[in-house]
Formats: C-alpha cells, structure tokens, sequence
C-alpha cells in the first residue's frame, strides 16, 4: 500500500519543505506522487493564492521566487486535503492546531501518522501540553516532531543543514525520514520527541534575548552568555517536566544548532533588536515587518511564564523571565543582562 503525504500550512517554512517532499515522493515506490498542501485561501493581486501557486507553481506571498514541484497541489478546503491522507505534515502556527484537529477529527484514515514543524507548547489553565500530544490527543494517532536549524529560506534555496526528528515509533521515524532528508537537508532521526519538541518551541524565547542584544549592540561576548544560559534553562525546564529527555538531544540540530541559528537569524531575533532600536512593541513590529507571519518566540515566553509563575519557579529560570517582562511589563531591554 502506498503513503499518502498532506501538509497543513504554507507559509514560508511550509512551503519549503513541500518543495523538499514534492521531489521526494519521486525517490520512492511507496509514496503516491500527488502532494496535496492546504492553502488559508487569501487574495494576492485580486487572485486566490491557491490558484496562484496551482498555475506558477510558487508561492508568491510567503516564498517568493522558489518553484514548488507540480505535484504539490494546494487545497483551500483542509478537511479534502486530509481526507484520504496516511503521513500529515503539520505546519502551522501552534495557536491554530486546536481549531485545525477539531475540523478533522473522526475525517482521516485510521492508519494515518503525523508530524509536528511547529515550534511552541500550548498553555491552559490546567497547565501545558506539547503540540505533538494535542495532535495524538485529538486525532488518535501517533506523532513524530522535526525540528532543527533551518531558516526556512535558506533550506528553500538548497544550502546545506540539518535537522532532527523525534519519534516514538521507529517505523514512523523512518517513512518521514524518507519525505525530509536529501543531500543538502540532512536528517537524524532520534527517539526522543519531547526533547526535541522543547528544544524547538523554547529555543525561539532565547532568540528574542539574542535580538535584544543586537539591538543594544553589545557585542559577541554577550550574545554567547545569551545562548550558553539559554541552552541551559532549556535542558533544566525540558528534564525538569519531563524525566526521559535525553542531555544527547541537546546536542542534536534541534538543539545547540537552533539555538545558535536562530540567535543569529530569524524573525524572533530581528524584531526583537527592532524593539530595542525603534522602542515599538512587539506587536507592532509584528505587524509591520513579518508580512502576515507569526511571532513565536514572544507567545512562547508567555505561557513558559505562566508555567513558571504558576509553580512558583521563576527565580529558577531568570533568563526566560527577564525576556518575558522585557516582551509583556515594558522592562527596559538592558534588564536582560542585569537581571539574570
């Protein structure tokens, strides 16, 4: 029996690697060839963006000047995307996931598995939970985690990296392997999803530290303690909550190699040194710079704060919660390094 892959999401990141996935499918007689990707239908130039990508093969919004395979398909109806789907990608926003399971509870095949790109943790007031649990929760299935250091258009283009998936079935690990990995995107797969997941949704508080930086030009030096102090908290809250992480994951792509990457690039870094230069907030720059796309690393630190305050822990993780007040209480950016 043949897989049949689906994506979920097609920003930037999602549409870079339904490019890797169109050209894999090719490589292998167990993957049906048609890749469908949903689309949120928006108008670009008074057309609908799936049209859009259907016909030039390229998402002109969010991944300008890449051609994505032609059997990549965009859908903007999720529930006909999944339908007849055995491997679902999910690449979205981690405040979207909720909604996305809801529709498609009880309308995907039974032996369907999935896989998290989403970096973040979900915050209630029971407490929190990993994306990846939400997905298994609401769907019944299993699911593995990717993540790594891959600046979604650097991969697009083809330059090298690596990256990191998590799984809990081996068999599972190695089909998404399968879809991912080519010469120039390099993939391990280790059995460890939560640590990886963790590594991938609080690297991305630690890179507002970085950006911080930047912005008050305080040089290399700093921005090393940033990310040694950071990979720190990040290991001390991941074996904290959860006693299987393995200090090995640490050192995997999804760990010290994103922490660095994203500390030097991405969106979280970039707003976060425009904060410090312009003295707008977080949501403005939002707005103003990231053309639709979300700001993880902020929403990440709040509920990591919640987690935190709630439990009575934050004097144990000051970098976090100093990056937290700097984002929510309007601490001055300089408190990121004389608060911790």
């Amino acid at each position: 029996m043949s897989e049949k892959v689906a994506l979920i999401g097609s920003g930037n990141w999602g549409s870079a690697v339904a490019k890797i996935i169109g050209g894999n499918v090719h490589n292998f007689e167990h993957f049906d060839k048609e890749v469908k990707m949903w689309v949120f239908e928006e108008q670009v130039d008074g057309q609908n963006l799936t049209d859009i990508i259907n016909t030039k093969h390229e998402n002109v919004k969010y991944l300008p000047g890449i051609k994505l395979p032609e059997n990549v398909v965009a859908c903007p109806d999720l529930v006909q995307t999944c339908s007849d789907a055995t491997m679902i990608v999910f690449v979205v926003p981690h405040q979207f996931v909720a909604g996305v399971c809801k529709q498609l509870k009880g309308k995907i095949p039974a032996n369907c598995k999935a896989i998290s790109l989403i970096k973040g943790i979900d915050y209630n007031d029971g407490g929190f939970r990993l994306i990846s649990d939400m997905i298994q929760d609401a769907l019944g299935i299993r699911s593995c985690v990717l993540s790594g250091a891959n600046i979604a258009s650097e991969v697009a283009e083809g330059r090298f990296c690596e990256t990191t998936i998590g799984y809990r079935n081996r068999n599972d690990g190695e089909l998404f392997r399968d879809i991912f990995h080519t010469p120039y995107f390099r993939v391990n797969i280790v059995e460890d999803v939560i640590g990886v997941e963790l590594c991938g949704a609080l690297k991305n508080i630690i890179a507002i530290g970085g950006g911080l930086v930047d912005g008050l030009k305080l040089g290399d030096n700093t921005k090393a303690a940033i990310i040694r102090i950071g990979l720190a908290e990040m290991r001390k809250f991941a074996q904290m909550f959860y006693k299987d992480v393995r200090d090995a994951t640490f050192f995997e792509s999804c760990g010290v190699a994103d922490l660095i990457t994203t500390c030097a690039g991405g969106r979280n870094r970039k707003v976060a040194e425009a904060h410090v230069t312009t003295g707008k907030s977080f949501d403005q720059l939002e707005q103003e710079m990231l053309n639709g796309q979300k700001l993880q690393g902020t929403s990440t630190a709040k509920d990591m704060y919640k987690i935190l305050s709630k439990k009575g822990l934050c004097h144990e993780f000051p970098l976090m919660t100093t990056i937290y007040r700097i984002c929510y209480e309007d601490l001055p950016p300089i408190k990121l390094v004389e608060d911790i």
